[in-house]
Order: structure tokens, then sequence, then C-alpha cells
């Protein structure tokens, strides 16, 4: 059976190791599954407290992914055991939700070990370099963005497509999105819309860019690098090293079309509430496929991701990574249980039929006390599953 990631421990030329990380399932475009966070957890631990380990590298296998997100696939069965069905009416729902407790284990145990894991690359005290090539969304977005050091490639497809599936942007997108340039943060999430390298470096999801074809000198040249055993010092090598290579491929950087639309998105974000907000994207008359696009996927999508995704913004600002990531905890398990994000996954991912009957046909619609249920905490503080983090 094939190792779904493959940890190497690379000599370098002054004693110290490189500690080389590999997500092993180009199949599933290096989706995150379980097995994977059971893997890396304990190995980064166990690296960042390894005195000979100078740095980490992460990277995916293959061409197409770095990460294309965690794997809802096998999230499905066990949503289909516990969450309520769409079908029933708005009311029922509501008055099923206040007596029904019956919660997913196995929603809750993947994503409180998958923020786990976010919140250690976050906090990793040496250098993590994160090798963002290809497709990065969702959980392959929370692991690129919690890096030292960020790399993106002329390949990368970097999205937060979650109102596709009747999810919410999480893996610390509370956290991360509202650091965004002023309305980039909410348009991507309403949207789904995909990003390039260059928007990544704008947006403040990476830091280099780096064509693909010099990735193999590159882990050349951090094997030569003379580490040192302070670790600010190591960071700023991995970060001399990066702009060296950086200078090389900047002519091929590509266009930010955010950038371009950044002040445009910003008009159309700032209206007094969301329904508003929608409205004005939707209602925009412009050329170019890349925000034709975007304004499909927020029309197509779900309509109680949109408001979750507004709202966790709103409360998002201001809090710590840990505060965003406590917060999400509780969101995600909530929607493993309402059955809209039961509904995403069958539409895109099982039956394929990309016809999702979502809850609600609008943001206007959206009953007050289902969005209150979904931001109550179903835990005390002190027994929530990542108290512990920060």
């Amino acid at each position: 059976m094939t190792d779904v990631v493959i940890f190497n421990e690379v000599d370098c030329e002054n004693g110290k190791k490189l500690g080389v990380v590999t997500l092993n399932s180009p199949q599933s475009l290096n989706a995150l599954s379980g097995e994977m966070i059971a893997l890396l957890y304990p190995q980064l631990l166990t690296w960042q407290l390894q005195d000979d380990i100078a740095a980490v590298f992460l990277q995916g296998e293959g061409d197409k992914a770095f990460c294309a997100g965690g794997d809802i696939v096998h999230l499905y069965e066990a949503m289909k055991n516990n969450s309520l069905k769409n079908s029933i009416s708005t009311e029922d729902k509501i008055k099923a939700l206040i007596t029904d407790k019956n919660f997913s284990p196995e929603i809750e145990d993947y994503f409180t070990q998958e923020y786990q894991l976010d919140y250690l690359i976050h906090s990793f005290n040496k250098p993590f370099i994160v090798w963002g090539s290809g497709i990065v969304m969702g959980g392959g977005l929370g692991m690129l963005v919690g890096g030292s050091h960020r790399v993106v490639t002329e390949s990368s497809r970097i999205a937060m497509p979650e109102i596709g599936i009747g999810l919410f942007p999480d893996v610390g997108g509370s956290y991360f999105l509202n650091k965004m340039p002023a309305g980039c943060g909410l348009f991507l999430v309403l949207t789904g819309a995909s990003i390039n390298a260059a928007d990544a470096k704008y947006c403040q999801l990476a830091d280099y860019f780096i064509e693909q074809q010099h990735k193999d000198k590159f882990l050349e040249q951090l094997t030569i690098i003379n580490w040192g055993e302070t670790i600010p010092l190591n960071h700023d090598k991995a970060a001399q090293l990066l702009q060296e290579f950086e200078q090389g491929s900047v002519s091929k950087l590509p266009t930010s079309l955010l950038r371009e639309h950044q002040t445009f998105i910003s008009q159309l974000v700032e209206k007094q509430d969301l329904s508003e907000i929608v409205a004005a994207i939707l209602s925009v008359e412009i050329e170019g496929k890349w925000f034709s696009r975007a304004q499909k996927s927020l029309k197509n999508g779900s309509a109680l991701s949109a408001q979750l995704a507004y709202s966790q913004l709103q409360l998002g600002k201001g809090m710590s990574l840990a505060d965003c990531l406590r917060m999400e905890l509780n969101l995600a398990v909530k929607c493993g249980h309402f059955g809209e994000f039961l509904e995403g996954v069958r539409a895109l991912l099982i039956d394929k039929d990309n016809s999702p009957k979502w809850q609600y046909p609008s943001v206007e619609l959206i009953d007050e006390n289902v969005l209150d249920w979904f931001f109550e905490s179903k835990w005390s503080k002190a027994a929530h599953p990542l108290a512990k983090l920060g």
C-alpha cells in the first residue's frame, strides 16, 4: 500500500537536515484525508523539537495539485447518518435543531485534527516552506497560508470554493481573509473565485513566486545553506535563497486580476447588508471571464454558505487565529449536521449532477433562529476540543 504522506530527512552539507514532506495522493489531487493528518501532525511536532532539523519543506506529489482541499468524500457517509434532510420544512428543521443533538463524531474528529494541524503550521518555530503549485483549495490553502515561507508558481490556482458545497471558508479563513486588501476576502468567498500566483501575493496568501522548473534546484540549494543554531537567522537564510530564486522568475509572474479589480470589488462589498452585496455583485455587467465565472458561482451557490461566510468574517475581525479556529470548528460540526453540506457534496462529488437542492433560495430568507444556532457554541469554553490552542 502506498504511503499517503512521505517523509524524508535530507542531509545538508553542514550536518543539519531538511525535513521534506510530500502529500502522496495525486489521484485525489492530494486531498487532505484524516489518515494524512494523523501522520503529519506527530511528525511535524517531532521535527520542531529535533535539533538537527533546520527547516521543513512541504509539497504535493504530481504536477496538478499541492492539495485540492479536505477529503470531504470520506465525510459523506458520516454526514448521511447524522445530518438533517434538506427536504424537511424550515419550521420542522428549527424544531429538530433544538431537540436533535445527534452530531457526527467523525465530522468533529476530522475538523478538530485538521485545525490543530493548521495551527501547528502557523506557529511552527523553524522555517516552514510550502510549495503551493497547481490546485490549492480549502484545506490545502489552510496549510499554504500557515507556512513561514509560502511559494506559488505559474500553475498555482487558488480558491476557497465552499459556497459551492454548502460549507464556509474554514481552516482559519475568519483570520486570514480579514487581512486581505479591502473587500477581497469577502468577494473571494462569496464567489469562490479562482486566483493565480500574482493574486495570491497581492492578497497575502503567498510570499514568493518561483517557476515550477526551478523546484529541484531550489531543494538542492536548501541543502547547501550554512544553517545555524539560531532559528531567526535560519528564517533569514531561507528568505534570502527564496528571494534569489524569485528574481530569476519574476518576468513570468502573471497579471493580477484581483489587483486590477480591487477598487471596484471594495465598492461592491461596502453595502449595508449581505443581500445588497449579493445583488450588487450579480447585477454588474462587466467583460471578462474571471468576473463572470465569479458571478455564476455566487448565483448557483448556497445562500446559507454565503451568510455563514459573511457573518464569520464580521465576527472574526480582531480575533486571534486560535479563537477563529474555535469558532470555525463549531460551524463545521453544525454544517455536518444541518444538511446543506451533505447536499453540496452529493451534488458535486457523489451523484455529480451539479444540481444541489439548497435549503434557502436567497440570503433574505434565512431564518435568524437558524443563523443564531450555527454561531452558538455546542461546547463550554473549557470543554471545547480546541481549548488549548494558543
